[in-house]
């Protein structure tokens, strides 16, 4: 199976990405470490473009075709990264399950943004402001809404779990 996480920063993406790897003993694939990592390669200094979605689509193909559940962790804004996901799922020949994660709480989403430490080297959190203003898609699938403003992690990623083993 593929999960396919997707949602603004500082919503609750890679904690919950995170501790669903480890719920289900998946693989967890996140975008911002293979964009910085090509970043501090030299080989792209800034705008890395797609080549970060690139090479997880490829990570995470090897991990599926080697029958492992893979959650990626990525913004997955717009509806070409979408369906390149499920093409990856589709080519492996395993199911592909969406899943937005948001934070309804907007006072709470900004806090965590603000607040947090990038646990990736060179890695640098974008604005509020950004995060604001950078496009975002509406789903145009069927899509699991995971609202992390004030629930637990545990309690998320068990229902989360739960539904996702319902779907297998």
């Amino acid at each position: 199976m593929l999960i396919i996480l997707g949602g603004r920063p500082g919503s609750g993406k890679t904690t919950i990405a995170r501790a669903l790897a480890r719920r289900l003993d998946g693989v967890h694939v996140r975008v911002d470490t293979i964009e910085q990592a090509l970043r501090n390669s030299g080989m792209l200094k800034s705008e890395v473009g797609p080549a970060g979605y690139i090479v997880a689509y490829g990570v995470a193909g090897d991990n599926l075709r080697l029958g492992r559940i893979v959650i990626a962790d990525t913004v997955n804004p717009i509806q070409i990264t979408r369906e390149a996901w499920r093409d990856v799922a589709e080519r492996a020949g395993v199911l592909a399950v969406e899943v937005g994660i948001l934070c309804s709480d907007k006072a709470e989403h900004r806090r965590r943004l603000e607040t947090r430490q990038p646990d990736i080297e060179g890695l640098t959190n974008p604005t509020w402001e950004e995060v604001i203003t950078q496009t975002y898609d509406a789903w145009d699938t069927s899509v699991i809404v995971v609202d992390t403003a004030g629930a637990e992690t545990d309690e998320i990623v068990t229902k989360l779990a739960e539904r996702l083993k319902s779907l297998s």
